[in-house]
């Protein structure tokens, strides 16, 4: 049985978010991040006054001021509360750290690894702290850091056979049942609380979605929500679950050798799978100009969208993310930076797309190998040859690094059968609408939570998925 279990950091006390940061902070506030800070706040948050930069945020907000810009300073001054919680180790502890399992690390190759942006890091109130997963990033690239224990690397044979079955057979189908739940031990006696745990959708790839036992009194979302869910309201129950079966078919076509699949398409794409959806999917100009330049000369559309999959594959390096929140223009920061994880990757993939005439849109949910089960983000692009097929960036980018060019080409039009599919829109409600500010404003993978109409941190959820089992059954396309 593969589990992934989230745990808080002290799974007792419900606290009040981060200090000073009152409650009436939004999701739909983070969709005004690019209104932009006042420009002496800008200059004190870009420099790491964190401290002074909030004071000023909540000096503004006494003002009243115009609402995008109100919803705006709510956004960024949450965003600086949260950010020491999780950018936390100093740089003398980051080194320490590194020493603990390379004693001849030195200062100078820190440094180095910073100047190579190798480790993310930010400036809080004038001092340098890296993210507090630093060590994993550092792990993804072993020679980068030869004296480290390098990242473990299980299941890639298991996976590789898959895949190569996959291909022979132009397809494989699983019938899969996961468990998930979430639990929010310190909510009070009366206190309301409410849940939501992503399941199945039906979509392209997945069909038979049953829900086969829950915790009382749950509401299901429709087949189609953008992203669905199981709900609860209780003001006695604590700990809630959903068990839920679907059938997943995954085709391939093998697009680099020419064999291109023949399907009528059903599902034609909308106006909003062309467009922006700022803050993040944003036509600004820096990646006008890559993208032009990565397509010049290509008229047609896949030969644009493989373009696009090759440029991100080969270029953009995989590295740990801090929660999303904190990241500002987040396709543009990666085209530029050339790092990302696989919901920057798509992202990126899905605005580049989009600029370049190629309708594009987003999935999300769960990565379910039979040894391990886990969140993952992937993107789909729609050619009229083809209809609908989906690219995982991030999958590329991970194949180039292992020199797997096979596997690099496999994700591009190809995904695979150990997929849990919830979310087809990036910033998309839940339903129904959370009541509080969520863990994470843009996507749901391992659910949410609030209690009395306040959103649930991460540390203060027990939060766990569960395969319960995979069938394998016959392919049909």
């Amino acid at each position: 049985m593969a589990v992934i279990d989230v745990l808080p950091s002290d799974g007792k006390v419900i606290d009040e978010g981060p200090v000073g940061c009152s409650v009436d902070v939004c999701c739909d506030d983070f969709r005004h991040l690019d209104v932009g800070l006042p420009p002496e706040i800008l200059r004190l948050k870009d420099a790491g006054y964190l401290t002074q930069a909030v004071a000023a945020c909540n000096r503004l907000l006494e003002q009243n001021p115009e609402p995008s810009l109100a919803a705006c300073v709510r956004a960024e001054r949450y965003r600086m509360l949260e950010t020491p919680l999780h950018f936390s180790v100093s740089r003398d502890r980051a080194i320490a750290m590194i020493r603990e399992e390379w004693p001849e690390f030195t200062e100078e190759q820190f440094d180095d690894l910073i100047d190579r942006k190798r480790i993310d890091w930010r400036f809080i109130d004038g001092e340098l702290f890296v993210l507090d997963n630093f060590l994993n990033s550092l792990r993804v690239y072993p020679k980068e850091v030869p004296g480290m224990r390098p990242d473990p690397v299980d299941g890639i044979a298991l996976r590789n056979q898959m895949l190569k079955e996959m291909e022979s057979q132009n397809g494989l189908s699983r019938i899969i049942t996961l468990k998930a739940s979430v639990s929010v031990p310190g909510a009070l006696e009366g206190e309301a609380v409410r849940a939501w745990l992503p399941v199945a959708a039906a979509c392209r790839q997945q069909s038979q979605v049953e829900v086969l036992d829950m915790t009382p009194e749950g509401h299901v979302a429709p087949e189609d929500a953008p992203a669905r869910t199981a709900s609860w309201c209780s003001s006695t129950d604590r700990s809630f679950s959903v068990t839920y079966r679907y059938h997943i078919n995954a085709a391939y076509c093998d697009i680099y050798g020419g064999a291109l699949p023949e399907r009528p398409c059903t599902d034609a794409p909308l106006p909003e799978d062309a467009s922006e959806d700022r803050p993040h999917i944003a036509f600004t100009p820096y990646l006008r100009q890559l993208t032009a330049h990565i397509i010049d000369g290509l008229v047609d559309p896949l030969d644009r969208a493989r373009a696009v999959y090759d440029y991100l594959t080969q270029h953009i390096d995989y590295r740990y993310q801090p929660p999303y929140l904190l990241l500002g223009s987040i396709a543009d920061d990666c085209a530029h930076s050339l790092r990302g994880d696989c919901g920057v990757m798509a992202l990126t993939f899905i605005t580049m797309c989009r600029i370049a005439g190629v309708p594009a849109r987003w999935q999300s949910g769960l990565y379910v190998a039979p040894d391990s089960v886990g969140p993952h983000d992937w993107a789909e692009f729609y050619t009229p040859q083809t209809g609908w097929l989906n690219a995982d960036i991030s999958f590329g980018s991970s194949a180039r690094r292992m020199g797997e060019e096979w596997r690099r080409q496999h994700y591009f039009g190809n995904l695979d059968p150990w997929r849990m599919v919830a979310n087809s829109q990036f910033q998309a409600d839940l339903f129904p609408v959370s009541d509080g500010m969520r863990e994470d404003p843009y996507d749901n993978q391992m659910g949410e939570a609030s209690v009395d109409g306040r959103g649930c941190r991460q540390r203060e959820m027990l939060r766990k998925i569960e395969l319960i089992e995979m069938l394998e059954v016959p392919f049909s396309d």
